[in-house]
């Protein structure tokens, strides 16, 4: 399938729409009311500082809903405005947070069914609107809702689109795509559908030993095995990792995507030299400047003077839980949930250890005077964020100020 030729096509259609539809202000008076937090704002203004009684907040310096992720949820809002009477789909979450999603629910958007592994379209008929999340979605997708002559609303992040750009260059120039992400994640899953040979590595260890193969080859079926979920149909590592180029999902860690292509370049330069490396090697930059700013600003704040951490967003959220990730590599405490239900009764957290399921701490919260290092997902309001200082301020039994 010509992919590129395919999104030519669709942009034109008049079926299809990747800007709103002229409910600006009605839309952004809704969600200011439903996402935003005169408190959350406070503490920006006060240096994302704010002491109640014993307890100190420092708020990371970026966090929260990214311009991508509140461009997607406004368009949803648009497109339920614009179609007041038509059924409404979406093909996955609009954002990996548990509110905004249950908000659409609300507004009578549905969800496309999960059944047996694999989305469930039948639903969908000629005529419906189907929205697609910021994580973008499949070119097969696209060509269904396209064929069964739906109104699609195209909510993917241009940072996402830049990426599928990316893969697509490297496909023109018989690269294969090196794709630093989750290969069960709806974006690399939209990415890889784009891209023509690929392979899907989680993280540097799994980029060195694709790394090793190139140079000092190995045995093809363990390699064949330890990616057998994440790479191309016909993948053949002793074929495909002579000319490569690197791609990612946006809300991988910005330092691991880094280290992973400089590993890929000196590898394909210890290879085949210098002077041939342009014929080998390809890199764009495709790091997510929301994501970078986020994980910057949470490499500042563990830098401080902290007791704890709480990092809140979706247990899915990758950008959330890598977040988390920078907490723990400087021996914080810290506890990922996703809302303020997970606090209490008593001194107690329901949280999600990095990498593991749900678990209760019991007096996690210090007696005596505590300073909590607070940042949060992309896909999470300042509202979420609010709940949760609000319910910290009542187990530490904070006066509220007037």
């Amino acid at each position: 399938m010509d992919t590129k030729a395919f999104k030519r096509s669709l942009n034109s259609s008049q079926n299809y729409h990747r800007k709103g539809f002229g409910h600006d202000a009605e839309v952004s008076d809704q969600m200011q009311s439903e996402y935003q937090s005169g408190l959350i704002q406070q503490i920006r203004e006060n240096n994302f500082t704010l002491i109640r009684g014993e307890v100190t907040i420092r708020l990371a310096e970026a966090f929260g809903f990214c311009w991508g992720v509140e461009r997607a949820v406004a368009m949803a809002y648009e497109t339920r405005t614009h179609f007041p009477k038509e059924r409404i789909w979406i093909t996955n979450e609009i954002i990996h947070n548990p509110s905004v999603n249950q908000r659409l629910r609300e507004m009578n958007v549905n969800f496309i069914a999960i059944k047996n592994g694999q989305k469930d379209f039948s639903v969908v008929e000629s005529g419906d609107v189907v929205i697609l999340p910021a994580f973008g979605a499949s070119v097969q997708e696209m060509q269904y809702l396209n064929d069964q002559g739906c109104t699609i609303v195209d909510t993917t992040c241009p940072w996402v689109s830049k990426v599928w750009n990316t893969v697509e260059k490297h496909k023109k120039g018989s690269f294969t795509s090196i794709i630093h992400g989750k290969y069960n994640h709806e974006e690399t899953i939209a990415t890889s559908s784009f891209a023509g040979t690929y392979v899907i590595v989680l993280n540097l260890r799994e980029a060195e030993y694709v790394a090793d193969y190139i140079l000092n080859g190995g045995d093809r079926d363990e390699f064949m095995a330890k990616f057998q979920k994440a790479c191309s149909a016909g993948f053949d590592p002793d074929r495909d990792l002579e000319r490569v180029g690197i791609a990612n999902q946006t809300t991988m860690l910005k330092g691991e995507t880094e280290q992973i292509g400089k590993l890929l370049e000196h590898t394909m330069m210890r290879k085949y030299g210098p002077a041939q490396l342009n014929q080998h090697f390809l890199s764009f930059n495709t790091i997510c400047d929301a994501t970078q700013e986020r994980q910057d600003a949470m490499l500042d704040l563990v830098e401080e003077s902290l007791d704890l951490m709480v990092v809140i967003g979706g247990y899915n959220s990758s950008n959330t839980t890598h977040l988390q990730e920078i907490a723990i590599e400087r021996g914080i405490p810290s506890y990922h949930i996703d809302s303020a239900d997970r606090l209490g009764p008593g001194n107690r957290v329901q949280h999600k250890p990095l990498n593991q399921d749900l678990e209760v701490t019991e007096n996690w919260l210090p007696d005596g005077p505590v300073t909590i290092g607070v940042t949060s997902g992309a896909s999470t309001p300042d509202k979420v964020v609010e709940a949760v200082l609000e319910k910290i301020f009542e187990l530490k039994a904070c006066p509220v100020l007037k």
